[in-house]
C-alpha cells in the first residue's frame, strides 16, 4: 500500500497543500476549523510526514554520528545519554560500530554516508592527522582521549589522575605490592599505564612497578589472574586497564580460592553496570559519563548552531568510586 502523501491529507480535508503543511507544522495562519479538518484527515489516513525530505529541503540532516565500540558497556551507557542530550537540541542520531570484523575507519566512512552534520567519537584510535583531516570535513568531537594537534574539539577524563586515584586509594590501605594489568597499544591505554607508574613512583614503590599485558576484556584479566598469581611473591592489590578486565580477574580469583578483598583488593576502571551489580560490587574510577556527554553535545551545537570556529579540549576530573573489592593489604612476609 502507497504510503499517505501530503497532497493526500490537504484533499482528503479539503484545503491547499500550502494549509495542510503549516498545520502538520503547527505554524501559524490556518483557522481552527481547517485546523481541525487536517489532523481529522492525517489521523484518518495514517500520514506521516516525511522527516529525511523536510531536511533535505532546508538542506540540514540534524543528525550527528557517533562511532562506538559495540563490545564497550560504557560506549553503550555514554551513546544513551548522547541521545538525551541531543534530542533536548533538536538533533537525532546514527550509530555506527566497531566489531571485530568491522574497523573504525569503515565505521566512520558510514556516518559519513549518512548525511550526518557532526560526529562523537567515543574513545577514537585513529591517528591525530587523520582525526584533523575528518574535522576539516565537518566538525569532531573525541571522547575519552587526548589529540596532541588540537585539530578536533576533545572531550575527557583525566585518565592518568583517575588511575593514580586508585593507587592512592591502595596505598592508603596498606598495599605496596600492587600490580596493573593493561589496556594494550592505544592512546587511552597508554594514559591509564602512564597515571599508574607516575602514582607508584610518586609514592616511591618504583621496584614494585609491575605491568601486566592486556587487553579490554575480562579474557584478558583472567589470564592476568593466572600470570601473576602463579609466581612466588603475589600482589596484595591489582588496579586494571577497565572494570571488564577487573571482573575477569575476579572470576579467576573466585575459582582459584583467593579471598577478595581478604587476600588482595582490586580496582576497575569506568563504573559501567557491571561494576554496580550486587555480586561483583566492584571499587572503580568513575569518567562521570554525564558531564562528558553534556560537554560533548555542547561542543557540537556550539560548532554547528552557535558558529564556533576555535578547537578546545575539556578535561573532565574522574573520581574514585569504593566498594567491596578493596580493603587493608594482608600482612606481607
Amino acid at each position: 500500500m502507497r504510503r499517505p502523501r501530503l497532497q493526500d491529507v490537504a484533499t482528503a480535508a479539503g484545503v491547499s497543500t500550502a494549509s495542510a503543511s503549516l498545520v502538520l507544522r503547527g505554524a501559524p495562519g490556518p483557522g481552527s476549523a481547517t485546523r481541525e479538518r487536517v489532523l481529522e484527515a492525517a489521523a484518518r489516513l495514517g500520514y506521516r510526514p516525511d522527516r529525511a525530505a523536510s531536511l533535505l529541503a532546508r538542506r540540514r540532516s540534524r543528525l550527528i554520528g557517533v562511532l562506538m565500540d559495540v563490545r564497550s558497556t560504557f560506549h553503550a551507557q555514554l551513546v544513551e545519554d548522547v541521545h538525551e542530550a541531543a534530542e533536548g537540541h533538536g538533533y537525532d542520531l546514527v550509530l555506527s560500530t566497531v566489531t571485530r570484523t568491522r574497523d573504525e575507519a569503515r565505521a566512520v566512512e558510514t556516518l559519513l554516508d549518512s548525511r550526518c552534520e557532526a560526529l562523537v567519537l567515543l574513545g577514537p584510535e585513529a591517528p591525530a592527522a587523520r582525526l584533523t583531516a575528518l574535522d576539516r570535513q565537518l566538525p569532531v568531537v573525541a571522547v575519552g582521549r587526548p589529540v596532541p594537534s588540537a585539530g578536533v574539539d576533545v572531550v575527557r577524563a583525566a585518565d592518568d589522575d583517575g588511575v593514580a586515584l586508585a593507587v592512592d586509594h591502595l596505598v592508603d590501605l596498606g598495599h605496596r605490592r600492587i600490580a596493573y594489568v593493561d589496556g594494550g597499544a592505544g592512546v587511552i591505554a597508554a594514559g591509564r599505564r602512564r597515571g599508574y607508574q607516575r602514582a607508584m613512583r610518586r609514592h616511591r614503590l618504583g621496584a614494585h612497578l609491575q605491568v601486566v599485558r592486556g587487553n579490554h576484556t575480562e579474557e584478558s584479566g583472567a589470564r592476568a589472574a593466572r600470570a601473576l598469581f602463579g609466581s612466588d611473591l603475589p600482589p596484595t592489590a591489582v588496579a586494571t586497564y577497565n572494570d571488564h578486565s577487573a571482573v575477569g580477574l575476579l572470576d579467576a580469583l573466585l575459582r582459584s580460592g583467593i579471598d577478595v578483598p581478604g587476600a588482595v583488593s582490586v580496582v576497575g576502571y569506568d563504573d559501567s553496570p557491571l561494576a554496580r551489580l550486587a555480586h561483583i560490587d566492584l571499587t572503580t574510577v568513575s569518567q562521570d559519563s554525564p558531564q562528558l556527554v553534556r560537554h560533548a553535545v555542547a561542543a557540537v551545537v556550539e560548532r554547528l548552531d552557535g558558529g564556533r570556529t576555535e578547537h578546545r579540549e575539556v578535561v573532565v576530573p574522574p573520581r574514585l568510586v569504593v566498594r567491596g573489592t578493596t580493603g587493608p593489604a594482608a600482612v606481607e612476609g
